[in-house]
């Protein structure tokens, strides 16, 4: 098993965490930086955005002749860790959630002239978008096979009627990509669409509160009230939905926890530093056993977190839905997120609380990683099936040719 990688990511990884220490981690000690919803300010986004563009740190994600770098997931998985020592970090590079997602599955099965109209303005930061799926009950949440969403197909067009919630980043999307409901039937039931902002036919009901921090556009419900979307707006072909859902959500999911992990190492960077210098009773907090246990602690579950993500990586890169090595890094990764900003919090005491430092930002953030892209419960019910439909096969190995 070979762990390393290669000397084009490494470098890109180490022009990425210059970038972050440079310009990204001054900005989260001036308030003038954040809009009101906790992130980055938009004009400070644009500002950084412009940098990464010109340091050619953008869309590496993407395929050269998208306008990116050509990373296969593996390097994302070293590169999205990278990113996201900062708060702010992902959005700057353009590999953020929803548009990485977005970008990523449109890229991959658009046709030509879908990826000039749809993709190519986001890979360009000039919209942004937005994945229209989740549901009130009784629709669709992880099972998207309880869509309630209609799409009526009317000559060369469809009529949509029916109501999303907890849409990301809905707000301030131009390009959306809807999951609707065709026909009944239980595998070939759904279709994607893609359609714009200015279209008639559909209005933001609310911007849903949330514990917060929130994405650009935050989370909104959306309702349907006969917005028409042309045929040839539909993304792969009329039935294709649920595959293309296997085919975005996955990396997706992934990428979240690429993402997540830098967020963990940073929570363990705030608390070293501050254990390293606060006496109490004479002595060092880092001196401490207890400190010292809660600290390799989260060393070693970040680093189990990092090989979760490198197998599941490595098996999305080989062809694999990789539903099961996904699952896993889902469901450790995103409790590790939280035991790290609840561990520094502890740490830094009533400092970790206040917003001297991004630890609360972290610690409200985190909670909603143990739902987004499927609840925990969800990610093990689907490994206790692949288990069963398994066996000891479950954890063989890939013994090549």
């Amino acid at each position: 098993m070979d762990f390393t990688i290669p000397p084009r990511v490494e470098a890109y990884r180490a022009r990425i965490a210059a970038f972050v220490e440079r310009h990204v981690i001054p900005l989260e000690r001036d308030p003038a930086a954040y809009d009101g919803h906790g992130n980055i300010a938009p004009s400070e986004l644009e500002r950084l955005r412009a940098l990464a563009k010109a340091e050619g740190l953008w869309c590496l994600q993407l395929k050269p002749e998208t306008g990116g770098a050509g990373l296969d997931k593996v390097g994302m998985a070293v590169c999205y860790e990278a990113m996201n020592r900062s708060i702010f970090g992902p959005v700057v590079f353009n590999s953020a959630a929803p548009d990485d997602g977005n970008m990523m599955v449109m890229e991959k099965v658009a046709t030509p002239a879908q990826k000039a109209r749809w993709l190519d303005p986001i890979v360009r930061g000039e919209v942004r978008s937005a994945f229209a799926m989740t549901e009130p009950h009784p629709g669709g949440g992880s099972d998207p096979g309880m869509i309630q969403t209609r799409a009526e197909r009317r000559g060369d067009r469809y009529v949509v009627t029916g109501r999303k919630w907890y849409i990301t980043g809905a707000e301030d999307a131009a390009h959306f990509i809807l999951m609707a409901r065709t026909s009944d039937d239980a595998r070939k039931g759904l279709t994607a669409f893609l359609f714009h902002r200015d279209s008639p036919g559909w209005h933001i009901v609310r911007r849903i509160p949330i514990m917060g921090p929130e994405e650009h556009g935050g989370h909104c419900e959306i309702a349907f009230e006969g917005l028409e979307i042309p045929a040839s707006d539909v993304l792969m072909n009329e039935g294709d939905g649920l595959k293309l859902t296997q085919i975005r959500l996955g990396p997706a999911r992934l990428t979240h926890c690429m993402r997540w992990l830098g967020l963990s190492k940073r929570c363990v960077e705030i608390a070293r530093e501050y254990a390293a210098v606060r006496q109490g009773f004479g002595v060092r907090l880092a001196d401490r056993e207890s400190i010292q246990l809660m600290l390799g602690d989260l060393a070693m579950r970040i680093e189990i977190g990092r090989l979760l993500v490198a197998k599941a990586a490595w098996a999305l890169d080989r062809g694999s839905f990789a539903r099961k090595e996904v699952s896993m890094a889902k469901v450790h990764v995103a409790n590790l997120l939280h035991a790290a900003a609840d561990t520094a919090i502890q740490i830094n005491g009533a400092r970790g609380y206040s917003t001297d430092t991004p630890l609360e930002w972290i610690y409200r953030y985190a909670r909603q990683a143990r739902l987004v892209d499927g609840a925990d419960e969800v990610h093990k019910m689907v490994l206790n099936r692949t288990l069963e439909a398994e066996g000891d096969a479950f954890w063989s190995w890939d013994a090549g040719e």
